[in-house]
C-alpha cells in the first residue's frame, strides 16, 4: 500500500468519524435530548445555519447518513476489487439524479445549493473513474467527492 493510500484512508476515517459524531449530536438536538457537550452549542462556531424546520432537518440528516453509508459501501467494494459495484453505488446513491437535483433546489442558501450540486456531480465523475478499474485514480476521485463533504460540514450546520 502506498503512502498516498494510507494518508487517504486515514483522512477518510477521520472525516467519517467526524461526520458521524456531528450527525449524532445534531440528532440529539433535534430530538430534544440533551447534547453531549452543552457548552459547545452556546458558542457560534462560525458555520452558517441552514435554519431548517425540524422535519426538513431530520430528512437532511437522514440523507447525509445515507451518503456516509454509500461511501462506506464504495470503499468496501473497492477493497474487494468490485469497481463496477462501487461505480453503481456512487452513481445511484451519491450521483446527481433528478431526485437529488430536486432536493438541492429546495434549499434557500445558494452557496449550500452549489456545494451540494458539485458534490453530486463529483460522485458521477467518481462512478466514471471507478469503471476504469484504476485504483489510484478512483481513490483520488473519492477524495474529491469527500472533499465536498468536508467543505460543506465546515461551512454549514443544521
Amino acid at each position: 500500500m502506498t503512502i498516498e493510500r494510507v494518508i487517504l484512508l486515514l483522512t477518510l476515517f477521520v472525516a467519517i468519524g467526524t461526520a458521524r459524531a456531528g450527525i449524532a449530536e445534531e440528532n440529539e438536538i433535534v430530538s430534544g435530548q440533551a447534547p453531549r457537550h452543552p457548552a459547545m452549542h452556546m458558542m457560534n462556531d462560525g458555520r452558517v445555519s441552514l435554519d431548517l424546520p425540524p422535519r426538513m432537518r431530520m430528512h437532511q440528516l437522514a440523507n447525509m447518513r445515507s451518503h456516509l453509508e454509500a461511501v462506506q459501501a464504495i470503499i468496501a467494494a473497492i477493497a474487494e476489487g468490485d469497481f463496477d459495484g462501487a461505480a453503481n453505488i456512487a452513481h445511484a446513491r451519491l450521483g446527481l439524479t433528478q431526485e437529488m437535483r430536486r432536493m438541492c433546489a429546495m434549499f434557500e442558501n445558494d452557496d449550500f445549493k452549489r456545494l451540494g450540486l458539485s458534490f453530486h456531480e463529483s460522485a458521477d465523475t467518481l462512478a466514471e473513474t471507478l469503471r476504469t478499474r484504476d485504483a489510484n485514480a478512483s481513490l483520488r476521485a473519492l477524495k474529491t467527492t469527500l472533499g465536498y463533504c468536508v467543505a460543506c460540514h465546515a461551512a454549514f450546520r443544521q
